[in-house]
């Protein structure tokens, strides 16, 4: 795994590296196998991440949208993951609609849901076998609890290990999400981190030693680059 942190002084200059980076890996999947495939994060940090995107130039028809979570909400309730993506970016670029492939949120329960996706993404992969697809970028953030994507701390999404998708749980809520050995199967993982509150868990996810289930961004150690881009009141303690 190549680790790579980064703290850069405000949040515009975070979205602008985060940005060049997304770009940056868009370019060389494109040119290597013809399609770029990205997971994305809700919350709010990602979202002028997302505005712009929506004011680039790109050769849409080849980028794949996938989501690393979603909230079990209809894909028009405010608090959907899809609903701010779709306001931000891609309602306004030319994407092929068959390119966007949001979580199914309208299933009978939340298992049905997940394991709908899961068929979903190994169809669009033609990955059967035991090893997992790999997705050129998978966009994270962190809570201020250490959690990302929607496994929290000390929940059974954390024990997963045999699917690329399970159903989380946040204050008895469910959520769709993607498990963490999918995550580690990216070709890059990067994570954007904004805000004073985050910096006691960030020290916890750095510590030579803490413990996983307390603080489950440490469980992301992708096969390929590891990205943790954060903003100076996150990054703070860890400037040298």
């Amino acid at each position: 795994m190549n680790k790579t942190i980064e703290v850069l002084p405000d949040q515009p200059a975070l979205v602008a590296r985060a940005l060049e980076l997304i770009l940056s890996k868009l370019e060389t999947a494109i040119e290597q196998r013809g399609q770029f495939t990205i997971a994305l994060s809700g919350g709010s940090t990602p979202k002028p991440l997302y505005e712009a995107i929506a004011n680039q130039k790109l050769p849409w028809d080849k980028i794949h949208i996938f989501w690393g979570d979603e909230r079990y909400v209809p894909a028009d309730h405010p608090d959907s993951n899809e609903l701010m993506a779709r306001r931000a970016w891609l309602d306004r670029v030319d994407i092929p609609a068959a390119n966007i492939h949001p979580v199914p949120t309208l299933e009978a329960n939340p298992e049905l849901a997940a394991t709908k996706y899961e068929q979903h993404l190994k169809e669009y992969f033609n990955s059967s076998g035991v090893e997992f697809p790999s997705l050129d970028v998978v966009l994270l953030g962190m809570g201020d609890d250490a959690h990302t994507a929607s496994l929290f701390p000390h929940t059974e999404a954390l024990k997963v290990g045999d699917r690329l998708v399970t159903v989380g749980n946040k204050d008895e809520n469910p959520r769709i999400t993607f498990t963490y050995p999918f995550i580690n199967s990216a070709r890059s993982v990067i994570f954007v981190v904004a805000g004073a509150n985050k910096r006691p868990a960030l020290a916890q996810v750095f510590a030579p030693v803490a413990d996983d289930f307390t603080y489950p961004s440490r469980l992301i150690q992708p096969q390929g680059e590891l990205w943790w881009l954060l903003d100076a009141a996150a990054g703070l303690e860890l400037q040298h």
